[in-house]
């Protein structure tokens, strides 16, 4: 930090130091969030992905029909906003999906208990 005494041209090159110090950490940031969305968009899909085909062995299709393609259809928006770089919008979509694939696992399981019986 400069002092009162210090010259002119030391306070401006601090000055700018201090604003180029800013700016790259303001990019940093900005790539490393960047970086962060495409993993947790990745990591919420497959976890979707994954319960939605547990969903399709138990006969979700046909048990629990609503929340299988609900969960179908926000796991293929889901894959088209990423597609766009938009994965915090395609993160949440993908958390939905999930949601619905353990609602549809739920259901079929009941179902295929009480077709058991």
């Amino acid at each position: 930090m400069p002092t009162p005494h210090s010259p002119p041209v030391l306070h401006r090159v601090i000055a700018g130091l201090h604003r180029g110090v800013g700016v790259t950490a303001l990019g940093l940031a900005a790539l490393f969030m960047t970086g962060c969305g495409s993993t947790l968009y990745a990591v919420q899909a497959n976890a979707a992905a994954s319960k939605l085909e547990e969903a399709r062995e138990l006969g979700a299709e046909r048990y629990a029909p609503y929340e299988y393609w609900f969960a179908r259809e926000h796991i293929d928006k889901a894959e088209s906003e990423a597609s766009e770089a938009d994965y915090g919008d395609a993160a949440n979509l993908a958390a939905v999906a999930e949601d619905y694939a353990d609602k549809a696992i739920k259901l079929a399981r009941q179902a295929r208990r009480e077709a058991g019986r």
